[in-house]
C-alpha cells in the first residue's frame, strides 16, 4: 500500500505540473505575480501548511508548480513558509495537558520551540536569500551535479533512477491528461491541478496513517533510545523518525507528551525537532521524480531548496553557540505566558497561523 501511495503521489505531482503549464501557458510568472512579494509567498506557504497540516503536501504541490513554470524565486518563500505552518498541530496537542500548570508549561514549551526555531530560521535565511540568493544558487549547483549528462557518476545514477520511476508512473498522468485534452486549455489545466492536489492530500494522509501504524512503535523506541544521548543523536533520531512516518507533525506531536510528563527536557526535545524538519524534505525529493526533460531540473531544484534550507538552518542555528539557545529561551518565555493565561495561547495560535497570513495575503490581492 505504501508503494501504491508513492506511485499516486508522483502521478499527482505530475498532474499539477501539467495542469499549471496548461492553465498558465507562458504566463506562469504573471499568474502568481502577487506572490512575487517574498513575504506574501511566505504567508502562502504558512497558511497552506497550517490548513493541510502537512508541509509535505505544500512542498510537493510547489514542486509540481515549479515544473509547470512557476519561477523558483517565487517558490522559495513558499517552501520556507511551509516549515512554520507545520508546527500548529503540536501546539494544539499541548493543550491537552493544560489541567496541570507545570505539565502544560513543559508541553507548550516543547511544542513552541519548533515555532521559535523556524521563525529564527526565516529571520536569518529569508534576508540572505533576498540579498544573495543563497538557496537559489546552491540548489541550482546541486541540481547540475545530480542531473543531466555531464554531472558525473552521481548524476548518471540519479538520472537513471528518475527515468525508471517516470517510466512507471507517467502512463497514469498521461491518461488523465488525455481525458481532459478536448477541453479548453485553462479548464483542462485547472481540472488537472485540482485532481493533483486532491491526490496529494489523500496520499499524504494515507501514507502517514499506514506508516504510523507500521512504524510508530519502532519510531518511539528510536526516540526513547536516542533523544537523551546528546544533541547530535537527537537530530539524527528526529530525522530518521520523520523519514519513517513521513510526517514531521506526527514526530513532533509524539515528543510533546514526553516533554510534558518530564521524561525529556526542552533542551533534549529541541534538537529532535530540528531533525524532524530535515526528515520531512524526503517527500519533495520523491515528488521531483515525476518529471522528465526540461521539467526535471526545475522540479529537482525546488525539492533541493527545501532540503538545503533545513540543513543550512541546522548548521547555522544549532552550530553557532550564540544562536543555539535562542529558540529554547523564546519557547520558555512563551510557555510562561501561556501558563498565566490561555488568552496568550489563543493569540499565538490564531495570530501566527491564521490572522496574520490571511490579512497580509488579502491586503495584497485586494
Amino acid at each position: 500500500m505504501v508503494s501504491i501511495g508513492i506511485y499516486v503521489l508522483i502521478t499527482a505531482v505530475a498532474l499539477i505540473g501539467s495542469g499549471f503549464k496548461l492553465a498558465a501557458g507562458d504566463g506562469a510568472g504573471q499568474l502568481f505575480q502577487f506572490a512575487s512579494n517574498p513575504f506574501i509567498g511566505l504567508m502562502i506557504g504558512l497558511l497552506a501548511t497550517a490548513l493541510t497540516q502537512s508541509s509535505s503536501t505544500t512542498t510537493s504541490i510547489t514542486v509540481g508548480m515549479v515544473a509547470g513554470g512557476l519561477p523558483i524565486g517565487i517558490a522559495i518563500p513558499i517552501m520556507i513558509g511551509a516549515n512554520i505552518g507545520t508546527t500548529m498541530t503540536s501546539t494544539l496537542v499541548s493543550l491537552g495537558m493544560s489541567r496541570d500548570k507545570e505539565t502544560f508549561r513543559r508541553a507548550f514549551g516543547a511544542a513552541t520551540v519548533h515555532d521559535m526555531y523556524n521563525l529564527l530560521s526565516v529571520a536569518i535565511f529569508l534576508p540572505l536569500e533576498l540579498v544573495f540568493g543563497v538557496l537559489q544558487r546552491s540548489s541550482a549547483w546541486l541540481t547540475a551535479q545530480t542531473s543531466g549528462s555531464d554531472g558525473g557518476v552521481v548524476a548518471t545514477v540519479f538520472t537513471a533512477v528518475g527515468e525508471v520511476v517516470r517510466a512507471i508512473t507517467s502512463p497514469g498522468s498521461a491518461f488523465l491528461t488525455g481525458l481532459v485534452s478536448p477541453l479548453p486549455a485553462v479548464a483542462a489545466g485547472l481540472i488537472l491541478i485540482v485532481l493533483g492536489v486532491l491526490g496529494i492530500l489523500a496520499v499524504i494522509n494515507l501514507i502517514g496513517r499506514l506508516l504510523k501504524v507500521l512504524m510508530v512503535g519502532r519510531a518511539q523506541r528510536i526516540l526513547h533510545a536516542a533523544i537523551g544521548r546528546g544533541p547530535l543523536s537527537g537530530i539524527a533520531s528526529g530525522t530518521l523518525m520523520t523519514v519513517m512516518v513521513q510526517s514531521s507533525t506526527t514526530t513532533t506531536s509524539l515528543a510533546v507528551p514526553l516533554a510534558g510528563s518530564g521524561t525529556f527536557s526542552l533542551k533534549q526535545i529541541y534538537p529532535f525537532t530540528i531533525g524532524a524538519n530535515i526528515g520531512t524534505t524526503l517527500t519533495a525529493l520523491i515528488a521531483a521524480f515525476a518529471f522528465t526533460g526540461a521539467e526535471a531540473g526545475p522540479a529537482l531544484q525546488a525539492a533541493y531548496v527545501h532540503l538545503l534550507y533545513n540543513v543550512f538552518c541546522a548548521l547555522v542555528i544549532f552550530g553557532l553557540p550564540l544562536l543555539r539557545p535562542l529558540p529554547v529561551l523564546g519557547a520558555q518565555w512563551l510557555a510562561s505566558l501561556a501558563v498565566k493565561s490561555k488568552v496568550y495561547v489563543a493569540a499565538w495560535v490564531l495570530g501566527m497561523f491564521v490572522i496574520v497570513p490571511i490579512t497580509l495575503i488579502a491586503a495584497t490581492v485586494w
